[in-house]
């Protein structure tokens, strides 16, 4: 006599088996296990289901379902918003489109230094942050100033580390500066960090121009990365 499933199982072949693969010639082995990472991540999966252009369309989802910066009629600043999850996300929660009938209608502007793809209720441009009269020509793009600056920004990998932390906290500092510049009273800063132990002088700045400022790994980011998230919440003005 056959014998039946296993207790706990259904039958049906519905556990949740990995996808291997197989090193091909000419392809390194980190390569080899990036792809069988992305092919076995089920943010991956979810953002092909749900339209979104990359996994870290969820962590921007998860850090605004816990701090709820992304609100109908919000106006927002995407800084390197390239490929565009960010953007997504927020055209949605801040009613871009003006899809929800008796909700305010924001507004979302990305930024990045390469064209990026249309975006239904945002607005694309190519624009360097760090050029100077930035933050009047984003201004000025917006006709006013922005309730939400948010950055997903990384420095080009050295392979070094530290070199890249500093790197990025270079970066992350230059986008909170410009975030002083084009935030409304009672703001918010969203910016991707690497931790490293040189967000001192971040977290200080940040700290003396918002009334809170958190730190957060959101699930969405990998638990082998070291990067991190800074909330910075009632901008002073």
């Amino acid at each position: 006599m056959a014998k039946g499933p296993k207790k706990g199982s259904s039958g049906r072949g519905q556990r949740d088996l990995k996808v291997k693969v197989k090193s091909a010639r000419g392809r390194k082995l980190s390569s080899t296990r990036w792809l069988q990472r992305q092919l076995n991540d089920p943010y991956v999966k979810r953002a092909k289901t749900e339209g979104y252009r990359g996994r870290a369309a969820f962590k921007i989802l998860e850090l605004d379902d816990k701090y709820r910066f992304l609100v109908p009629g919000a106006r927002v600043v995407d800084l390197g918003c390239a490929p565009g999850g960010w953007c997504q996300v927020a055209v949605r929660r801040v009613n871009a489109l003006g899809e929800k009938t008796g909700k305010a209608q924001g507004r979302v502007l990305g930024i990045d230094l390469q064209e990026v793809d249309p975006i239904p209720g945002a607005e694309i441009h190519v624009l360097d942050f760090l050029d100077e009269g930035a933050d009047d020509q984003l201004k000025e793009w917006l006709g006013g100033k922005a309730d939400v600056v948010m950055s997903d920004m990384a420095a080009s990998s050295s392979g070094h580390k530290q070199t890249d932390h500093l790197r990025i906290i270079t970066l992350c500092e230059a986008a909170a500066e410009l975030a002083f510049d084009v935030l409304e009273e009672g703001g918010t800063f969203v910016a991707k960090v690497l931790a490293g132990g040189a967000e001192g002088e971040l977290q200080k700045l940040l700290k003396q121009r918002f009334a809170k400022v958190a730190n957060v790994k959101p699930p969405a980011s990998r638990s082998d990365s070291s990067e991190k998230f800074v909330v910075a919440t009632g901008f002073r003005g």
